[in-house]
């Protein structure tokens, strides 16, 4: 994991040689940061890395500092709730300290079995299970690869079930409440203190999501409303490129975590 300050500038990093295929993080009221490592390595990864071993499915919270505050999973080894993780994508914490972490990177694959997992499972503070929800599906509180997490003002769920091209919200107990498909085949999703819903697109394509460009759509986690849309990368391709996660600073200023063109890019607010 590395640190940057506002210009850019490499500041510090945590985590070094912990993770098979970090993918989800999120810094918590706390300042504490947490990073969901999605796999572990395969046969081949581990003949070439022996020192892979016994890393991937888990989701493990730094202190600011670095240090090792909470792991969940059994590290290397995918499973269920209470011991395991499957493909954990992404972890957010809630106002009440309580832990949502979704399951299922490769759900969405055409050809992923029918016992890939697709679910929600939610954790107290500490890291003792509550319950989960959710499986491999297509229905309402189903998912094919739950990408990203985010809360709103009300305290509700928001999952990008990015798979399904849909976000689904949720109350934190589990119950379905709503399903949008406007803000598009969403990776990432961040929500500002004032419902400000930032939804990046990285995968809409002719084949994907016809009719449907890659790029940020800036709407209301309030009503669904879509009010902007930022469009991504010109690339060689016609869909272009954008990010698979997004965040956004104080200042409004906008962040993408780029996949195709390799960095962070930074959409500054005029």
């Amino acid at each position: 994991v590395l640190k940057f300050d506002s210009s850019g500038k490499l500041v510090k990093s945590l985590g070094g040689g912990m993770f098979i295929f970090p993918h989800g993080i999120h810094v918590d009221r706390e300042g504490n940061v947490w990073v969901t490592d999605a796999r572990s390595a395969t046969p081949a990864e581990l003949e070439k890395f022996p020192d892979a071993k016994g890393k991937g499915h888990s989701v493990i919270k730094f202190s600011p500092e670095g240090k090792v505050l909470l792991t969940l999973g059994k590290p290397g080894v995918a499973g269920d709730a209470p011991g395991g993780l499957n493909e954990p994508c992404d972890v957010v914490t809630a106002p009440n300290g309580d832990i949502f972490v979704s399951e299922g990177h490769s759900g969405q694959n055409a050809n992923a079995p029918a016992n890939t997992a697709g679910r929600i499972v939610k954790f107290s503070k500490d890291g003792k299970f509550i319950k989960s929800w959710g499986k491999l599906g297509t229905a309402p509180g189903e998912f094919r690869t739950p990408h990203a997490l985010a809360f709103d003002s009300q305290g509700r769920l928001f999952v990008s079930d990015r798979g399904n091209v849909r976000l689904q919200i949720f109350d934190q107990d589990g119950k379905f409440l709503a399903e949008w498909k406007q803000f598009s085949r969403v990776s990432g999703i961040h929500i500002e203190r004032n419902d400000t819903l930032y939804a990046i697109d990285s995968e809409s394509s002719a084949t994907s999501h016809p009719g449907w460009k890659k790029g940020v759509r800036i709407g209301s986690a309030k009503d669904g409303k879509v009010s902007f849309f930022i469009p991504g990368h010109q690339t060689n391709t016609p869909e272009g490129a954008a990010g698979e996660g997004v965040a956004v600073d104080a200042a409004g200023n906008i962040y993408g975590a780029e996949v195709t063109v390799r960095g962070l890019t930074k959409y500054i607010k005029r």
